[in-house]
């Protein structure tokens, strides 16, 4: 059986090409959503996947109506693939149900694998680079301001002002009033 899926962006978008495209590919049940495409919860999309079993196939007009991004679109076609879940996109002619769609597929694959590592090292080499300059990341450590820690130990064992507040006024969380009150014996 082949189950059809379409997408559009916003309400103002219309289904209707879609929809006539994956009838006439042969599509039994059609589901629909209607929300960006960077958004992770599209119900239609599950309602989908749960009606497809084993030797069925999910059909969408366009690749770009199923997946977030490339790695998403991957994620998501593997994981009908480990089903025994067949993906067929019309208008890019990619069909896993056959060996030359599962070659397309996992080229696609391999290019957004290539595309995180590349990403992975720009950051590190930034990262080195920054280093190199002296520049250290992650948020500034309260503990490195001697007063300010005092300031903190002094309003807290005074009793008369709630952490809430002495949190906010500092900019810290509860978690690191209390860690440095511990390491500074009082707690």
């Amino acid at each position: 059986m082949q189950v059809g899926y379409a997408r559009v962006s916003t309400t103002d978008q219309t289904l209707a090409l879609q929809k006539d495209a994956l009838e006439k590919a042969g599509c039994g049940k059609i589901f629909t959503d209607t929300a960006s495409g960077s958004i992770a919860d599209r119900r239609g999309l599950e309602e989908a996947i749960s009606q497809l079993r084993e030797g069925d196939v999910l059909v969408v007009w366009r690749l770009d109506r199923l997946g977030r991004s490339l790695r998403h679109l991957i994620e998501t076609i593997s994981r009908l693939h480990g089903q025994g879940i067949g993906f067929k996109s019309l208008t890019e002619q990619i069909d896993t149900t056959t060996s030359g769609g599962k070659l397309i597929f996992h080229i696609f694959g391999s290019l957004a694998e290539f595309e995180r590592d590349l990403i992975r090292e720009r950051t590190q080499a930034g990262l080195q680079a920054a280093r190199a300059r002296g520049r250290q990341g992650g948020r500034p450590r309260l503990l490195g301001n001697a007063r300010k820690v005092a300031i903190a130990k002094t309003l807290y064992e005074d009793r008369k002002i709630p952490v809430n507040d002495i949190c906010r006024d500092l900019n810290i969380s509860r978690a690191t009033l209390y860690r440095y009150l511990k390491i500074e014996g009082t707690k």
